[in-house]
C-alpha cells in the first residue's frame, strides 16, 4: 500500500500545486463570508466526487461549515479536521498570489491552512487509488471560524469528535517538522476594580484609586506564573480612569491563563480570587469575570495519543524521515476533539511556518512525504 500511495502523490503533485494556487486565491478572511463560502464550495464539489455525503451547514454572517461523510467496509471512524478561513483582509490574495521560491511556497493561507486541507483531500485520493476500504467512516469537517475568538462551530466539532474513534488535525507541521501531541488550555478572564472618584487636586483623600488597587493586585497575580508546572499568567491589557485630574473610579485588566492540564485552571482561578479578596486599598473592591464560553481546553498527551505518536514515528521511518511529537502553548481545534476523550494528532499537514504574516510558507519537498504519512496513519487507524 505504501508504494501505491507514494506513487499516486508523486504523479499528482502538479495537480496539488494547481489546487493550492486556486485555494490561496480566494479572499477567505474569517469575516468575509463570500470568500470562505467559495473555499467550502470548492471542497464540497471535490468531496462529492469522491463519494462523500456532503452537508453544508449554513451560517447567516460567517462562512458556512462543511461536514462530509463516507462509509467504508468496516473498522473505525476517522475524523479529519480543518478550517476554511484565514486571518488576511480582503485584497491580500490579489496582492500576494501564490509563488514558489525554490523549496518554499508562499501565499496567504498556504500554511494556515490551505496546504493542510489539500493534504487531507489528496491522502483520501491516494488511499482510494490503493484500494483502501478498511474503515468504518471518514468524517471530514471544515469549519469557517477558527481564526476568531467568538465562535459558533465548537458544538459541531465536539459532536463530530464524539462520533469518531480517532482524529487528525490538518494544521501544518511545525517548522522543524514536529507534529503536535499536546497543547495548553487557554482561558481569558477580566479583573475589575471599583474604586471611588474624587477631584485629584481639591480633595484626593476622598477618592479610592481603582488603578492603584488594580496594580497592587496584578503584581501579586503575576507571581502565580509557574505555581504549577507549565502554568502561565499573562496580563495582556489594562484600562482605567477617565482623565488625569480625576481619581480613577474603575479599572480592569484582561488576563490570559494557560496550563498543560485542564485540572490546573480551577486552582489557578481560586488563587486569583483569593488575591482579589485581600484588601490592598481600603474601599476598593475587586472582582473576577471568567470567559468560559470561548475557553480552549488542553490537548493532553494521554496514553492513546502517545500510542498514535509512536505509530506516526514508525510510519515516518518507513517513508524515509523521522518525526517527533511536540508540546506547544498555542491552541487549535484539536483541543476540542481531545476534550471529548478522542485521541488526536495535530500538525498533519505539510511543514510550514510564519503563519499570519506576509512570509507564510510551506516546504515544497514536504508535501508528498507528509501527505503519505497522513494517509498511512488513516489506514492504520481505520482497522477494526
Amino acid at each position: 500500500m505504501q508504494a501505491k500511495i507514494v506513487a499516486y502523490l508523486h504523479d499528482h503533485l502538479d495537480a496539488y500545486l494547481a489546487d493550492l494556487r486556486t485555494l490561496t486565491a480566494y479572499e477567505a478572511g474569517t469575516l468575509h463570508k463570500p470568500g470562505v463560502d467559495a473555499v467550502q464550495s470548492w471542497l464540497a464539489e471535490r468531496l462529492d466526487a469522491l463519494g462523500f455525503t456532503v452537508e453544508r451547514l449554513a451560517q447567516p454572517v460567517l462562512g458556512d461549515n462543511l461536514l462530509a461523510r463516507r462509509r467504508g467496509a468496516g473498522g473505525k471512524q476517522i475524523m479529519l479536521l480543518g478550517h476554511a478561513d484565514t486571518v488576511f483582509p480582503v485584497g491580500t490574495a490579489a496582492a500576494r498570489p501564490m509563488r514558489i521560491d525554490g523549496n518554499l511556497i508562499h501565499g496567504p493561507g498556504v500554511c494556515d491552512m490551505k496546504g493542510g486541507l489539500l493534504a487531507g483531500l489528496y491522502a483520501i485520493r491516494a488511499l482510494d487509488a490503493a484500494g483502501w476500504r478498511d474503515y468504518g467512516a471518514i468524517h471530514f469537517l471544515v469549519v469557517s471560524d477558527e481564526e476568531i475568538h467568538d465562535r459558533g462551530s465548537l458544538p459541531l466539532i465536539r459532536q463530530t469528535a464524539r462520533a469518531s474513534d480517532v482524529a487528525f488535525t490538518l494544521e501544518a507541521a511545525r517548522a522543524n517538522g514536529d507534529i503536535v501531541t499536546a497543547r495548553k488550555t487557554a482561558v481569558w478572564c477580566t479583573v475589575r476594580v471599583q474604586g471611588k472618584a474624587a477631584h485629584a487636586g481639591v480633595e484626593p483623600e476622598k477618592g479610592r484609586s481603582a488603578i492603584l488597587a488594580l496594580l497592587r493586585h496584578l503584581t501579586e497575580i503575576d507571581k502565580l506564573n509557574g505555581f504549577r508546572p507549565g502554568v502561565t499568567v499573562n496580563i495582556g491589557r489594562i484600562e482605567g480612569g477617565t482623565q488625569p485630574n480625576v481619581v480613577a473610579e474603575t479599572a480592569h485588566a484582561e488576563l490570559d491563563l494557560r496550563a498543560w492540564r485542564n485540572a490546573d485552571i480551577p486552582d489557578l482561578l481560586d488563587a486569583i480570587r483569593a488575591q482579589l479578596a485581600r484588601e490592598v486599598l481600603p474601599g476598593a473592591i475587586a472582582t473576577l469575570e471568567v470567559k468560559l464560553d470561548g475557553a480552549m481546553p488542553a490537548m493532553e498527551r494521554t496514553p492513546a495519543v502517545a500510542a498514535l505518536e509512536a505509530t506516526a514515528q514508525r510510519l515516518a521511518v518507513a517513508l524515509g524521515f523521522t518525526v517527533k511529537g511536540a508540546s506547544t502553548g498555542g491552541a487549535s481545534d484539536a483541543s476540542f476533539v481531545a476534550a471529548e476523550g478522542i485521541p488526536v494528532l495535530d500538525g498533519l499537514g505539510p511543514i510550514g511556518g510564519l503563519d499570519h504574516s506576509p512570509d507564510e510558507y510551506i516546504e515544497l519537498d514536504s508535501i508528498i512525504p507528509r501527505t503519505a504519512l497522513l494517509a498511512l496513519l488513516m489506514a492504520e487507524s481505520g482497522r477494526a
